[in-house]
C-alpha cells in the first residue's frame, strides 16, 4: 500500500462533495411598487407628471425609460413654460439695468 492516500481516517466525517445545479435557477421577482410617497407640489401640470411616475412601478425595468423620459420631457416643458410667462410688472420707480457702458 502507498502511504499517499489522502482519504477520511476511520471515525472521521466525510462532507458529502456539494451539488452544483445543471442550470443555474434564475427566477425574477414579479414588478412591485416601491412605495415612493409624492408630496403634491400644487401646480396641477406638475403633480400629473410625478404621479406619471407611477406607471413604473407595474412594468419591468426594462420599460422605465420610456416613463422616465415622457416625465423628464413634462418637467422640462413645464419649466419652459415658466421662463415664458410674464412676470409681474416691475415696481414704479425700480431702476432698470443699464447695458451700455460709456
Amino acid at each position: 500500500m502507498s502511504d499517499s492516500y489522502a482519504g477520511p481516517e476511520e471515525g472521521e466525517a466525510v462532507d458529502p462533495e456539494p451539488q452544483v445545479p445543471d442550470e443555474p435557477s434564475y427566477d425574477p421577482a414579479a414588478p412591485a411598487p416601491l412605495g415612493v410617497e409624492r408630496t403634491p407640489t400644487g401646480n396641477a401640470d406638475v403633480d400629473s407628471r410625478l404621479a406619471r411616475l407611477g406607471d413604473a412601478d407595474h412594468l419591468a425595468t426594462d420599460g422605465h425609460i420610456e416613463v422616465y423620459e415622457d416625465v423628464h420631457r413634462g418637467l422640462r416643458d413645464a419649466l419652459t413654460a415658466l421662463d415664458s410667462r410674464p412676470g409681474p410688472p416691475a415696481p414704479a420707480g425700480a431702476p432698470t439695468p443699464s447695458y451700455n457702458r460709456s
